[in-house]
């Protein structure tokens, strides 16, 4: 146009448009100046740094190779699993997603202008409104809200689309989209494409077809939609799948199944596979959520308990018991090689730990009070003790222990005792040790939960009258093996070994593991042959814990402690179940195991012990050769004879000054005294003078006799008196005196 041919208003129009349009290109060009500078500034983080700072909710326990045995949930807010690469998530997933969330992902520089003003339109047209934020511009905002940070502000908005410019800038594109599906939520607590696939789909991220990706792709636009919503936006995806190649009749068939699998989604995600052979180590020793942790365990051999565990609780379970557990330990580590906490399926309490959990010990707790009376030079292993009825007076009322069997084996010497796991010579090492002092021992020897007095567990301690677990007391026999000294298990390699505690001498340990490896000393209980016969050297030792409630099978071999634990966690009696039937044959296949490769042999003998050949007169038991712990004034293989003194004739029952208070809500006529006497020869019972039964009866049930005092005499069929009690029976409804204030 020719300027004179314009009057001066058009002339001056023309020049303000022309100055206003310098001024909106450099006002655009400082903004897209002022742009450059924000992104090129824009502090985000790396890649790398993104994935590392990302945590599963699961916590993985690996075993001593680095082998999976465990996965954990410990964060409850939402499902991640671990960070799944690009490479390991099917194609068609990809595909599905970009079509669905951001068509022009792979060409746009994190903002898509086309896309947004795709939005602005349609969002005129109609009233639901449809965002334009891209897959990058999605990322950032997980980004920052892992970060805590960011909202949905104009402000929050500017700063996603800075945010996403610049991770375009410094991330590859597959680095965008292997972060985004790691971190996007797709429904309910499930978070990332792995805990999508597997909560869902009960399936892996790289094995999902055309139907299941639309599936999880839909989602993530509406995580809360309806399933027939998810159906039709599936279908919508497959249809943008679709290539020139494939028939129409695939995607028609693709989009039924993807409507089947919508409307199947489940409420709840599905269980995660994985592996679990030690849940109950694992909630243990894991803490935080995302953490891998590399124990002592044997992945191998933690199954194999676990499996022999099980299928032995099987063959029980018609005798009422359903729970046991099992420990292996490294004899010279103290390392943990096995921890099952339960049997699983088997169990009604499947959660509960039997590796933990505090139960009566039984007969397991005889090996370290014989060993303490052999380490003070109380006794030896070939010293008698008397197996016959005792009766001791308590504060709690009589004691009278009873030997498995229900009979009394007269003299035997005290390798026979601890073998046989003879009850009455215990309590009589017991007597002789006193609680006090055998309650200290096995409190070095780690039993931390025996917490109570002596006057508490009283002559019962003998015979586990107490509480403790069978990793505490797997790790008392560990110390045995090792000559008495005691450290605490250890979980991990990492764990520093603590400084060993001597509980017992070296010779002492030798002696009761040479006891308890010895099936001649087991004989009288446990016959010649039985469950805790191995192929190998090992010594063992079973209990039963009142009631039937629990049974134990604990002993080691020259490189490995094993511990095993049958009963039932709600505390119900198991039926005719015994430590050697129940506990022992578990703890044998186990034991097996271990040495399939190699036996172990016997340890060697410490200095300080030496053999001694035995007679015993009379013969109680055949001539051998046994251990001692050397004073040096005898020389090795000397001979010593055990003279028997017959045992004087006693009373037992009512004991020396006790007080006898009838039973006020049973009829006094129908209850009942005992006398009774341990006598080897011809005896007398008197009661206040009279006959209280035939002489060389030696037991009798009278009716209770009247309130007050009464003597109780033992004499020989000459009237030579024996032995004398007197003992108080109380008047029916007389409560004792209060005692006085302090």
């Amino acid at each position: 146009m020719n300027w004179r041919q314009l009057t001066w208003g058009e002339v001056i129009t023309r020049t303000r448009l022309e100055r206003a349009a310098r001024l909106l290109g450099l006002a655009c060009a400082g903004l897209g100046v002022l742009s450059a500078v924000l992104v090129l500034t824009a502090r985000v983080p790396t890649y790398e740094q993104v994935r590392n700072a990302r945590r599963s909710s699961e916590s993985v326990l690996l075993d001593r190779n680095n082998v999976p045995i465990e996965r954990l949930r410990l964060d409850m807010r939402q499902r991640m699993l671990e960070w799944i690469p690009l490479e390991a998530i099917s194609p068609v997933l990809l595909r599905a997603v970009v079509v669905s969330e951001d068509q022009r992902f792979w060409r746009h520089p994190g903002v898509d202008p086309l896309g947004a003003a795709s939005a602005l339109i349609d969002n005129l047209r109609r009233s639901r409104a449809r965002g334009a934020s891209t897959i990058t511009m999605q990322l950032a905002s997980l980004i920052e809200s892992s970060n805590k940070s960011g909202g949905h502000s104009w402000g929050g908005k500017l700063l996603q689309l800075r945010d996403a410019m610049a991770i375009e800038l410094h991330w590859s594109k597959r680095e965008i989209l292997e972060a985004y599906l790691n971190m996007v939520p797709f429904r309910g607590e499930l978070v990332g494409v792995d805990a999508a696939a597997r909560g869902l789909l009960a399936s892996g991220p790289d094995g999902l077809d055309s139907a299941n990706a639309a599936v999880l792709a839909a989602l993530i636009r509406g995580p809360g939609a309806s399933r027939q919503r998810i159906g039709r936006r599936a279908c919508a995806a497959l249809k943008s799948m679709q290539t020139a190649t494939a028939p129409a009749s695939a995607s028609a068939s693709a989009c039924q199944r993807a409507v089947f699998i919508a409307s199947g989604l489940p409420r709840s995600g599905y269980a995660m596979p994985g592996v679990d052979d030690a849940p109950h180590l694992a909630r243990r020793l894991l803490r935080a959520p995302g953490e891998q942790l590399r124990v002592t365990v044997d992945a191998g051999l933690q199954r194999f308990a676990s499996e022999t565990l099980r299928t032995h609780l099987a063959d029980l379970a018609t005798r009422h018991v359903e729970d046991g557990a099992v420990v292996v330990l490294d004899n010279l580590s103290g390392e943990v090689l096995a921890y099952v906490g339960s049997s699983g399926e088997l169990s009604s309490a499947s959660a509960v730990d039997g590796v933990a959990a505090e139960r009566q010990p039984g007969s397991t707790l005889k090996p370290f009070l014989f060993g303490l009376a052999i380490d003070q030079r109380w006794l030896t292993a070939s010293s008698v003790l008397d197996d016959s009825p005792l009766a001791l007076n308590t504060p709690s009322g009589l004691y009278m222990p009873q030997d498995y069997d229900r009979h009394f084996h007269g003299a035997v010497s005290v390798r026979a005792a601890l073998g046989s796991s003879l009850n009455v010579p215990a309590v009589r090492t017991l007597t002789m040790v006193g609680v006090d002092r055998f309650l200290g021992t096995l409190r070095d020897f780690g039993l931390s939960s025996l917490s109570r007095d002596a006057d508490h567990y009283g002559y019962g301690l003998a015979l586990g009258g107490a509480e403790t677990n069978l990793l505490e007391l797997s790790n008392a026999y560990r110390a045995l093996a090792s000559g008495g000294k005691w450290t605490p298990v250890r979980f991990t390699q990492e764990q520093p070994q603590a400084a060993a505690r001597q509980v017992l001498s070296p010779q002492a340990s030798y002696i009761v593991g040479d006891i308890l490896a010895d099936p001649n000393a087991r004989a009288i209980t446990f016959g010649l042959s039985s469950a805790l016969s191995t192929r190998t050297w090992a010594a063992v030792k079973t209990g039963t814990s009142k009631g039937m409630r629990d049974n134990w099978a604990i002993g080691y071999t020259s490189r490995y402690t094993v511990g095993v634990w049958v009963g039932n966690f709600s505390g119900e009696p198991m039926w005719d179940v015994s430590g050697v039937t129940g506990a022992a044959p578990i703890w044998r296949d186990i034991v097996e195991y271990l040495h399939e490769q190699s036996g172990g042999g016997a340890p060697r003998p410490p200095a300080g012990v030496q053999r001694q050949e035995v007679v015993f007169k009379p013969a109680i038991e055949a001539p051998r050769s046994d251990w001692i712990i050397s004073d040096g004034a005898r020389p090795e293989n000397a001979s010593v004879a055990r003279h028997l003194v017959a045992a004087r004739a006693q009373i037992i029952a009512p004991p020396d000054a006790a007080i006898i208070a009838p039973d006020p809500d049973i009829p006094e006529r129908r209850q009942s005294l005992l006398l009774q006497a341990s006598s080897a020869t011809r005896t007398c019972l008197r009661l206040d003078g009279k006959p209280a039964a035939r002489c060389g009866q030696n037991m009798a049930l009278l009716p209770l006799p009247q309130a007050g005092r009464h003597v109780l005499t033992l004499t020989d069929p000459m009237g030579t008196v024996l032995d004398t009690h007197v003992f108080n029976i109380r008047a029916l409804g007389v409560r004792p005196a209060a005692a006085p204030s302090k």
